[in-house]
């Protein structure tokens, strides 16, 4: 039905397509694809106007094996929460590799409960969901405009904050970085523009779309235009940190690791 794919212009070959765990994939999808609507709402004002249910509507999704969450719309607004006991709309999928399948348009879910709100599910959902499409996946024209860029990278920025976490949490090359991770949270963050956590503790790794108040260590990208960049494949991170494009700094270790569940986001967002 909606085709969400990560903006990430990385081309993969077969052996790498079997490197990628389909439950990591799945939680990677819920809470950082389709999480990222809350974050759509907040900066676009097309989303907003989108959402035109007059009482609050949740749509839950149930992985079996999997991510289990719940989004509500309210007022032109979204947010997610994770379980799904008390929706109005439940779209449960038999599998991980179900579920991937809905993000990438090639599964169409049929609800387990809501078919009065079938209508919503159809016209302002998908609506809602091919504007973030348009803004994860943006035509290089679009990027032109000075706002939609902004919107765009800063979309980015969140999924790739929840991404990080689901990755140390659930892929066992991630797992292997994050056991490594001591407590400790850590500024994920573009100078000047849109800042995230990503918080360790007990070698569990949560991603919090908020300005890190006592980091531990920073990774700070020196402008927007630089975090378009490399978000795209367009720059060398290496090359900028040699440079000081990208600030680095406290516990090296932390970043360290960090760096290595990096390089494992680009292969599932591909």
């Amino acid at each position: 039905l909606y085709g969400i794919l990560s903006p990430v212009p990385f081309t993969l070959d077969k052996e790498e397509i079997e490197m990628i765990d389909q439950k990591t994939l799945a939680y990677i999808n819920l809470y950082g694809v389709l999480g990222t609507l809350e974050n759509l709402c907040e900066l676009a004002p097309e989303a907003q106007s989108i959402l035109t249910n007059k009482k609050p509507l949740s749509i839950g999704f149930d992985v079996k094996d999997g991510p289990k969450a719940t989004i509500t719309f309210n007022n032109g607004k979204c947010r997610m929460e994770q379980g799904c006991s008390k929706c109005d709309v439940k779209l449960p999928f038999s599998s991980c590799e179900k579920f991937n399948g809905l993000i990438d348009g090639t599964v169409t879910p049929i609800p387990s409960k809501g078919f009065l709100h079938i209508k919503f599910l159809l016209n302002d959902f998908t609506k809602l969901t091919d504007l973030l499409t348009k803004y994860m996946r943006p035509d290089p024209a679009d990027l032109e405009d000075p706002d939609f860029f902004r919107i765009s990278t800063s979309l980015l920025l969140y999924t790739i904050t929840v991404a990080i976490a689901q990755i140390g949490n659930n892929d066992e090359i991630g797992k292997f970085s994050a056991e490594h991770m001591v407590d400790g949270e850590i500024a994920f963050s573009i100078k000047d523009g849109p800042a995230t956590t990503i918080r360790v503790k007990n070698h569990r790794l949560l991603g919090i779309k908020k300005p890190c108040e006592s980091p531990r260590a920073i990774m700070e990208f020196s402008s927007i235009e630089l975090a378009r960049a490399l978000f795209d494949g367009k720059v060398n991170a290496i090359a900028c940190v040699g440079s000081g494009d990208i600030v680095m700094k406290g516990m090296i270790s932390m970043l360290d690791n960090l760096n290595r569940i990096l390089d494992r986001v680009a292969l599932y967002l591909a």
